[in-house]
């Protein structure tokens, strides 16, 4: 069984797709990105004045459209990619509802029942299985009673009875951490910390899944 290393992960993009990773987004998806993530993010059904924490917060693209939802709260988002940084200010800095941190979300973090919603979008597969641990545990530190944590992440199924196309992509676009995280059971793993109330939206042919958790009251 091949060890796996976070090394092998993809999930810190840089340079030229870290760069262009919007467009590059809409161009393998076919132009479906972002009317995808438009519905993902209404899904969330977000409060006017939430507090929301966004782990792994890429470009912005998703803070700006969590911000139509959440105009009188916050959205604070966790994001290290200097190039992504960069867009992400330039997108974000007329908002002052939106506040951009440099931490990294795979190392303990002092957030305490702070937020409304934690969210995280096709990051939690990246990173080995302890790695995911302590990004499970910040969530739920981070997140007030009754809080909720959102995973936008691929849901749990057999990549060996799934169609070719998505077969390829999981095991020769994507990293092998993405294979581990997909044959996990994410609901279990979200219960071993805590969570309960699951409620699920399914995309792409259910291949894909917003799952939310709530930390009890």
């Amino acid at each position: 069984m091949q060890e796996l290393r976070q090394e092998d992960s993809k999930v810190e993009v840089k340079g030229f797709e870290a760069k262009y990773y919007d467009i590059l987004m809409d161009i393998i998806t076919f132009g479906k990105y972002p009317s995808f993530i438009r519905k993902v993010i209404k899904d969330l059904n977000l409060k006017r004045d939430d507090r929301v924490l966004d782990f792994g917060a890429g470009t912005g693209r998703n803070a700006l459209l969590m911000r139509e939802y959440v105009d009188k709260g916050e959205i604070v988002a966790l994001e290290i990619g200097e190039e992504m940084k960069e867009q992400f200010k330039k997108k974000c800095s007329s908002f002052s509802n939106i506040k951009l941190l440099d931490r990294r979300i795979d190392e303990p973090l002092d957030f305490k029942e702070e937020f409304d919603v934690v969210f995280i979008s096709f990051v939690l597969h990246g990173f080995i299985q302890e790695k995911r641990e302590i990004i499970i545990q910040n969530a739920f530190n981070a997140l007030k009673k009754g809080g909720r944590f959102a995973i936008l992440d691929y849901s749990n199924f057999d990549v060996d009875s799934a169609p070719w196309y998505v077969k390829f992509a999981i095991r020769k676009v994507e990293c092998p951490l993405a294979e581990d995280f997909i044959k996990r059971d994410t609901k279990k793993m979200l219960k071993d910390f805590g969570f309960d109330g699951f409620e699920e939206n399914f995309y792409f042919k259910n291949f894909v899944r917003l799952l939310q958790a709530y930390k009890p009251l």
